[in-house]
């Protein structure tokens, strides 16, 4: 009579496979740390309190160690621990190993912890990179000497895995949640002109007036032509006037600008001192967008190593420091 088949859900499923590897290696590792620490300390009691761990646990790790290897390590009395003859042999083979993993160790908590040092690789926009990074990389490294910068300039975002960046500077609305972002200083966006410009064709007085007028446009390096922004009735409105010239960098358009070739709408930063100087005058001030910003930006907060947590706070005292704002300069127009 033939014995009836189990149901399904009597089905008892097989437990997984330890992985020998796996095991292995974590016995190996285990043992050798307890190994070494005995070796260490003389004892086994003093190695269990080096490792903050019970005599017992050290005890076992040792004694699946020399099963594993199928040797005696230690002979063991009631007054003394010695090593014996293959225990010797194996110290001197593994105990340099373990030294070097101690040093990187040391090493990694001082890169945490210690003066700021190692190398960094910085990516940013074009523009800001070139007119507000790149100059106060020089009292930087003057500060800290021991930390190598690689500043590399893009209008693309970077991909901080892909691209291994530590630290980015980005302009604009941030929309990546992944990516810690601190604010350095509000980005504003203002529409200029040189005073020649205005003497022979004025400026626009409303958004509207824009249709009447020469503009400059900028390129992004995604090829998409960057809309003028502007704040109307509390409301962000976009704008994209016909042009007769284009670039994808911000220096050029300032240049024609100044050169009275139209008008353009440009970051502060990059033509507070024009403000100032009188080689550029500014219009429709009242309607610039005030939800933009210029960011420092990376991966985490935790385990900074001290090199980025000294780069990122110089950096932002120094920006703000340098006053890039136009408030003032637009108020000593108006006037």
């Amino acid at each position: 009579m033939s014995t009836p088949a189990l149901p399904f859900s009597s089905t008892v499923p097989l437990a997984p496979r330890a992985d020998p590897l796996a095991s292995s290696f974590a016995t190996t590792y285990a043992g050798v740390v307890a190994f070494i620490a005995v070796v260490a300390e003389g004892s086994f009691a003093r190695a269990a309190d080096r490792l903050g761990i019970g005599r017992s646990a050290v005890s076992r790790s040792v004694q699946r160690l020399e099963d594993q290897l199928n040797v005696r390590l230690f002979l063991r009395t009631t007054r003394s621990t010695t090593l014996t003859r293959e225990g010797d042999m194996f110290y001197a083979s593994c105990h340099t190993g373990v030294d070097r993993i101690v040093q990187a160790v040391e090493e990694m908590k001082d890169l945490r912890e210690g003066p700021p040092r190692g190398h960094l690789r910085i990516s940013s926009a074009v523009g800001f990179g070139r007119k507000v990074v790149a100059p106060l990389l020089s009292q930087f490294q003057r500060a800290y000497p021991e930390v190598t910068i690689d500043l590399v300039l893009s209008d693309k975002p970077a991909d901080f895995i892909t691209d291994r960046v530590d630290i980015e500077f980005r302009n604009g609305r941030i929309e990546d949640a992944q990516i810690i972002a601190r604010q350095i200083i509000p980005m504003q966006m203002l529409v200029c002109a040189s005073p020649a410009y205005r003497e022979a064709h004025g400026l626009p007085a409303t958004v509207a007036e824009l249709a009447q007028h020469q503009c400059i446009n900028f390129r992004h390096a995604s090829g998409r032509v960057f809309e003028w922004e502007f704040k109307v009735g509390g409301q962000l409105h976009k704008y994209l006037p016909q042009s007769r010239l284009t670039y994808n960098d911000a220096d050029l358009m300032l240049q024609a600008v100044q050169d009275g070739q139209g008008i353009a709408q440009l970051p502060g930063y990059l033509i507070c001192g024009a403000l100032s100087g009188g080689t550029l005058v500014s219009c429709l001030a009242q309607h610039a967008p005030d939800d933009r910003g210029h960011y420092v930006c990376y991966l985490s907060r935790q385990h900074l190593p001290t090199r980025m947590r000294a780069f990122i706070d110089f950096m932002i005292e120094k920006i703000r420091a340098a006053d890039l704002q136009c408030a003032a300069d637009l108020e000593l127009q108006a006037a």
